[in-house]
């Protein structure tokens, strides 16, 4: 009988699992998509005036247009986990004041879903993720289940190691409010960190921004004072494959800046 009502619960945990958003990928909206690639269109058209001035030439370098969607893909995706991250840590905390008070932490989560509510809108993901949370455990999910599921979903390592430590502290009996409170202490001072990391590397990358379009600036200066300056770079194989080298050039230090300033904690 007990075997049954597991294998009863399980299947309904699955289903609750199904159609939850998964954070570690992220899928453009119909108008995200359309914007995206008009940016990704203009930027090879730049490219290809700048480096070619050849109509063939530029549609050589629509594939670029892949990498585009794919970069920019990464970018919001990382974005979207760190927001992710501190709104989790904010129903961390509410939790962690309504355990201190002494309610169950299943009440608890109802507590902050309701405070999360407040703080950044019933459309929020950390809203979401609780709601489907306090369902699963209306539908006779456990508590760990659902934190383990939304672990592996939202690909963020505090949410992650939380859910861990929660199953572990479940299945040994341990003590339910030195977890949180000290979950809420190592997350705080992560994202606090991450903050002051961001802070500081908002200048560089700032001015990486700008470095990233000096090369243009001066192309454009020289030729709009020294007209036919660039002549002999264009229409002329010997002016392509130089072209092509201050190309690629050009995208390895961007993709280097890149990395240089993608600090991570």
């Amino acid at each position: 009988m007990k075997n049954s009502k597991h294998t009863k619960s399980n299947r309904c945990c699955k289903k609750e699992h199904i159609g939850k958003t998964d954070y570690r990928t992220y899928c453009f909206t119909p108008k995200e998509r359309i914007q995206y690639v008009l940016e990704g269109i203009g930027i090879i058209a730049i490219f290809g005036y700048f480096f070619y001035r050849s109509l063939y030439l530029t549609g050589l370098l629509f594939p670029f247009l892949i990498f585009y969607l794919k970069k920019k893909k990464e970018t919001l995706c990382k974005k979207r986990k760190e927001e992710l991250n501190i709104q989790f840590k904010e129903s961390l905390i509410s939790v962690n004041t309504s355990v201190q008070a002494g309610y169950s932490l299943e009440n608890a989560v109802s507590e902050a879903y309701r405070d999360m509510t407040i703080f950044f809108g019933e459309d929020s993901m950390i809203a979401k993720e609780l709601f489907e949370i306090k369902r699963g455990i209306s539908n006779n999910c456990t508590l760990e289940e659902m934190f383990l599921d939304f672990g592996r979903r939202s690909g963020v390592e505090d949410i992650r190691n939380f859910a861990d430590i929660l199953v572990i502290a479940k299945r040994s009996g341990g003590n339910i409010n030195e977890i949180i409170r000290t979950s809420v202490t190592v997350i705080e001072e992560r994202v606090a960190v991450l903050q002051e990391i961001q802070t500081l590397t908002r200048a560089r990358k700032l001015e990486q921004k700008i470095m990233n379009i000096i090369p243009f600036g001066i192309i454009f200066y020289v030729e709009f004072t020294s007209k036919g300056f660039f002549t002999v770079l264009y229409h002329n194989p010997a002016g392509i494959v130089i072209m092509t080298i201050c190309l690629l050039i050009y995208v390895i230090s961007y993709l280097l800046s890149e990395k240089i300033t993608d600090i991570q904690v």
